[in-house]
């Protein structure tokens, strides 16, 4: 066995090279624990939500932020906002589902929600996830028509409604709203076709890749992981919007994060290099 020792006699060197041993040792064990605290504790902000958090400077401030809403005047927007009954949601709860009569229009003032359809065999395809100042629900939905989708809070929710009857009063008032909807309504049916060629056409990679970029645009905020989507996502969430399975989505998620495109904990995901990202999802 070698041994080290100083040119005294007296085991110093010995001693200070224990000293560094133990000392790294100590460190890496503190930086496991501090990456493992690092990915099951959420950096997420979701702060809890009361019946407060739903003031009325709050409701105008999220309906000015929709698109239709966005050209009235604030004595216009106070009117069209009594029409909307406000409802407060805990966190997993289904506001409506798929099949149910579309009998509302719904705009999102606090929390997170999301839209899922189903298909017939039961498996479920995760179509949008909606933020503060997202309205969801068919606008121009006749009386017999019924929701193509079924919608839940990912997070404590202050969810506004307004019956259609209701809504259709508002745009015969003001034609502007009007005008924006049947933009909207064409916007969102190119989106759904353009949607359906992505999941019939692209590699799972590209899609899983376009999805990331497309949530980084909607939900991401700059944090010292990189860009940070704000909002709950599993790797079951990403499955369903990627039309794939959770086993899939993880081994591409997996080579992402082996990449230094991403990093993910618990239900969260931040991208740290959106260009190469958006280069994977658009490359032929």
């Amino acid at each position: 066995m070698l041994a080290c020792s100083s040119p005294s006699g007296d085991g110093g060197i010995d001693n200070r090279f224990f000293a560094v041993v133990e000392y790294v040792r100590r460190q890496e064990v503190s930086d496991i624990l501090y990456i493992m605290s690092d990915k099951r504790e959420t950096p997420l902000s979701s702060p809890p939500l009361e019946g407060h958090h739903c003031t009325v400077d709050l409701r105008l401030e999220k309906l000015g932020l929709v698109p239709f809403f966005q050209q009235l005047a604030e004595e216009q927007l106070r009117e069209v906002n009594k029409k909307f009954t406000a409802s407060h949601y805990s966190k997993g709860e289904t506001i409506y589902r798929q099949g149910d009569s579309s009998t509302m229009l719904r705009v999102v003032v606090a929390g997170n929600v999301k839209l899922v359809s189903h298909t017939l065999e039961g498996e479920g395809v995760l179509l949008d996830m909606l933020q503060p100042g997202d309205f969801f629900g068919n606008p121009t939905a006749g009386s017999q028509d019924v929701y193509n989708e079924t919608a839940e809070t990912q997070t404590p929710a202050c969810i506004l409604s307004i019956r259609l009857s209701d809504f259709r009063e508002v745009m015969n008032r003001y034609s502007s709203v009007a005008m924006v909807v049947l933009d909207i309504t064409t916007d969102r049916l190119n989106e759904s076709r353009q949607r359906i060629q992505h999941l019939s056409t692209l590699p799972v990679t590209k899609r899983i890749a376009h999805i990331l970029v497309t949530l980084a645009h909607k939900f991401g905020e700059e944090d010292r992981r990189g860009l940070l989507i704000q909002l709950p996502l599993s790797r079951k969430d990403l499955a369903d919007m990627a039309g794939t399975s959770a086993e899939t989505t993880s081994r591409v998620m997996s080579q992402f994060q082996e990449d230094d495109l991403i990093t993910s904990g618990r239900q969260w995901v931040a991208i740290k290099d959106k260009p190469e990202l958006l280069r994977i999802s658009a490359e032929s």
